[in-house]
């Protein structure tokens, strides 16, 4: 029984220093815990934003909203954080900016 609570204590302490860790390698990198944490639910819509601009063409005017509104938030996470760790997602990232580039020419000449 002692040696399952030395097991969990000593697990317990290994997780609080991998976050510290993690925390202080975040900070060493120049940028905040929060602007990570956004960068890292931007990078999800980055995806969802990424296929839906692939597989719809034309969209309905409450969908371009949508689109522009999600597309601005994923630029603003990715302009707090440095271009080293998006690099990878620089394809996708280029595909969503064309679309929102397109949309918003879209709905600037129809005005």
């Amino acid at each position: 029984m002692t040696v399952l609570i030395a097991v969990i204590y000593i697990l317990i302490l290994v997780i609080f220093a991998l976050v510290a860790y993690a925390v202080m390698q975040i900070k060493m990198f120049g940028m905040k815990v929060k602007d990570f944490w956004g960068f890292i639910e931007a990078n999800q819509m980055l995806d969802r934003l990424y296929m839906f601009a692939k597989q719809y063409e034309k969209m309905t005017p409450q969908e371009q909203v949508i689109y522009l509104s999600e597309a601005e938030k994923i630029f603003k996470a990715f302009d707090k954080v440095p271009d080293e760790l998006w690099e990878e997602e620089y394809d996708k990232y280029k595909e969503v900016l064309n679309k929102y580039n397109d949309i918003r020419m879209l709905r600037w000449t129809s005005n």
